[in-house]
C-alpha cells in the first residue's frame, strides 16, 4: 500500500473535472518511455519461534528498516516513526502487520528489475541473519491467527482497520495475513490504456491461477488454492473486483474518473496525519461538504491519494497495476512483470492476448475470477475447456512478445528467460499451492512449520 509524505510545493486546489482525469492523461508516454515497476512483499518471522516481529521489540521491523541505512536507503518518517525507507531501488515500506515491501523504481527492462529484486533480498538477507529474521515468499500466512500479528504504526492502517469490518468479513486479513507481487505498466494513449486495461482485466485469473501460492489458514489447508485471492471476494465491493464498465462501449479516462468518485474515501492526509473519513463520498468533497473537514476543498494531492484506495483486480492510476498474484519466491518475482510485459508491451502480442478473451461475456469472466481461488488451472472458461487450456497459449503470446521487444543482457540474452518457471506451471498443471499441500500431506506429515524451511 502507498506510502504517504508531506507535500513539498504548494498544493493546488481541484477547481474543475480536467484535474480529476490529469493523472490518467498525465500518465501517456511514447512507448520508449515504458517502464517497469514491480513491487513485492514477504512475510517476516523469528527463526527462534516463528513469531511475526513487532515494530519496535529488538530486532523487529523499525531496526529492521533502520539497518537499510548501511545499504544507502533513507528513512521515511510519520509521526516520529520510521514507515519506510527511500533509494534509488524505490522504497521499502511496511504493509499492516509488518510484511515487507519492495515497491521498486521504474526501470526499462526485466533484467534490471530482477537484479533490483536481487539486490533487494540479498540486502535483507544479510540483516536477517544478524537479526534472526527469515522471510517467506507465499500469498498468506499460513500459520497465524490475525491476533497473533502485530499491527504497524501507520496513520492509513487504523483508519481502514476500523472502517474494514463494516464492509465486508475478511478486510482484516487481507490487510494482516496476505502478500502479493505486483508490476506497474505504462500505456501510450487513451485508446491504448483501454485496450490493455481490458486484457489485463480479462487474464488476470490466469495470473492468480499460475501464481496461486496461499493453500493454509492457521495451520490447515484451506480448501483454497489462493486464499489470497478469495479474501478479496469479501473485503469491501465498492473497491473490488472486475469491474464491468472497462468493458463497456465508451470506456475511457472519464469513466474511471466517475467510478473512482463513487468509491468511498477512507481519510484525509493534513500536516503529517491521518484524518479518518472513511465512508464519506469525495463528491461531497468537491462540494466543501466532507464532514470530516467541512468547508474545505480537496487538492490534486487529495485526489492522488484517493486513487489509491481502490482495490480491484486492475487498478489505473497514472499507469496500470496488476493485482492478481500471490506472493512467492525469487523466480517468481521476476515472472509476473515478465508475464505482463510480453503481454502488453509489444502490438502484436496485446492483440493476441485480447483474442483469446474479447468475445467472453462479463458473466464469463465474473465465473472464470470467482472459480479460481479453488480451483486454478482448472477453472472452466468459455467452450467448455479450462484455464489451462489457453494458459499455454497465453504464455506463447508473452514469450514472442518479450522476444519481439529485443532487450538483451550482457550474456546477450533476451527476457524471455523469465517466463520459465511459468511454463513449468502450466505445463505441469501443478501451481505452487498444489506443490505446498503435496509436501504437507506428504514428507511434511502434517507439520505446517516445515514451510518455514522454504523461505526465501
Amino acid at each position: 500500500m502507498s506510502t504517504r509524505t508531506a507535500s513539498d510545493g504548494e498544493e493546488r486546489l481541484i477547481e474543475s473535472r480536467d484535474q480529476l482525469v490529469a493523472p490518467m492523461q498525465a500518465g501517456e508516454k511514447p512507448a520508449s518511455a515504458w517502464r517497469i515497476g514491480t513491487e513485492h512483499e514477504k512475510l517476516v518471522f523469528a527463526h527462534s519461534d516463528h513469531h511475526a516481529p513487532s515494530y519496535d521489540e529488538p530486532h523487529g521491523i523499525r531496526d529492521m528498516l533502520l539497518a537499510l541505512r548501511n545499504y544507502g536507503w533513507e528513512p521515511v518518517e510519520e509521526g516520529g516513526n520510521v514507515i519506510a525507507m527511500s533509494g534509488t531501488d524505490g522504497a521499502v515500506s511496511l504493509e499492516p502487520a509488518g510484511q515487507l515491501e519492495l515497491s521498486g523504481a521504474p526501470l526499462e527492462n526485466l533484467h534490471q528489475t530482477c537484479a533490483e529484486t536481487g539486490r533487494h533480498l540479498a540486502q535483507v538477507k544479510e540483516i536477517g541473519e544478524r537479526f534472526g529474521i527469515g522471510f517467506l515468499g507465499l500469498g498468506m500466512w499460513p500459520d497465524k491467527t490475525r491476533e497473533e500479528l502485530p499491527v504497524m504504526p501507520k496513520g492509513r492502517y487504523a483508519i481502514m482497520m476500523r472502517h474494514m469490518p463494516r464492509v465486508g468479513t475478511m478486510g482484516l486479513d487481507m490487510m494482516l495475513r496476505t502478500c502479493t507481487i505486483q508490476v506497474n505498466l505504462d500505456y501510450g494513449s487513451e485508446a491504448d490504456m483501454v485496450k490493455k486495461f481490458r486484457t489485463s482485466l480479462a487474464l488476470q485469473p490466469l495470473a492468480t491461477a499460475l501464481f496461486a501460492n496461499s493453500p493454509f489458514t492457521e495451520g490447515k489447508p484451506n480448501g483454497f488454492l489462493s486464499y489470497r485471492s478469495h479474501i478479496w471476494s469479501d473485503t469491501d465491493p465498492q473497491r473490488t473486483g472486475m469491474l464491468p464498465f472497462v468493458f463497456e462501449d465508451g470506456f475511457g479516462y472519464e469513466r474511471y474518473v466517475d467510478y473512482m468518485l463513487d468509491v468511498p474515501m477512507y481519510f484525509v492526509f493534513r500536516e503529517g496525519k491521518y484524518i479518518d473519513a472513511a465512508g464519506q463520498s469525495f463528491r461531497d468533497f468537491l462540494k466543501g461538504e466532507l464532514p470530516a473537514l467541512p468547508g474545505e476543498l480537496p487538492t490534486e494531492d487529495d485526489w492522488q491519494d484517493h486513487l489509491s484506495t481502490a482495490f480491484p483486480e486492475v487498478r489505473l492510476k497514472s499507469f496500470l497495476e496488476m493485482r492478481g498474484a500471490d506472493g512467492g519466491p525469487w523466480g517468481r518475482i521476476c515472472a509476473l512483470p515478465a508475464l505482463w510485459v510480453g503481454l502488453l508491451y509489444d502490438q502484436t502480442a496485446l492483440d493476441a492476448a485480447w483474442d483469446v478473451v474479447k468475445d467472453w461475456t462479463m458473466e464469463e469472466r465474473e465465473a472464470l475470477r470467482n472459480a479460481v481461488p479453488k480451483l486454478a488451472l482448472d477453472a472452466p472458461i468459455p467452450g467448455g475447456r479450462k484455464l489451462k487450456d489457453i494458459a499455454r497459449e497465453v504464455l506463447d503470446i508473452a514469450r514472442s512478445g518479450l522476444s519481439a521487444r529485443a532487450k538483451l543482457n550482457q550474456a546477450g540474452d533476451n527476457e524471455t528467460g523469465y517466463l520459465g518457471e511459468l511454463f513449468e506451471i502450466a505445463e505441469s498443471g501443478t501451481v505452487p499451492a498444489q506443490r505446498l499441500l503435496d509436501l504437507y500431506n506428504g514428507p511434511w506429515a502434517g507439520d505446517i512449520t516445515r514451510v518455514y524451511e522454504e523461505s526465501f
